[in-house]
């Protein structure tokens, strides 16, 4: 018998003909939507870095990982945040993401 599995309250079903809409081709609006997400994911995980890079020190030892609260706060904020994916994607349904169709039918964001 299967186990039956619960799915996130974020999930939702994206009608293609709107997501195909802007671009005339539904190929071409999901490549704009996956370099925005590649664009989200990496200014959130230099953001990370940074705000980690504060609690490093040239020598941890293990009482310090098991205190350092305030890092694990960090880490955690940052684990709740919306997938980069599904922020692209509304941002492309609500016409935020600038994206322009090259001459030779590639795109450029």
């Amino acid at each position: 018998m299967a186990k039956l599995t619960t799915t996130s309250s974020s999930l939702v079903t994206r009608d293609p003909e709107v997501i195909e809409g802007q671009t005339d081709n539904i190929y071409k609006s999901l490549v704009v939507i996956s370099k925005r997400a590649k664009q989200i994911a990496l200014e959130t995980k230099e953001e990370l870095h940074s705000k980690l890079n504060e609690f490093a020190s040239a020598i941890d030892n293990l009482e310090e990982v098991f205190e350092n609260r305030e890092q694990i706060e960090i880490s955690r904020y940052y684990e709740r945040l919306p997938k980069p994916t599904t922020l692209a994607t509304e941002e492309f349904l609500e016409d935020k993401v600038g994206w322009q169709k090259l001459e030779d039918d590639g795109m450029l964001m």
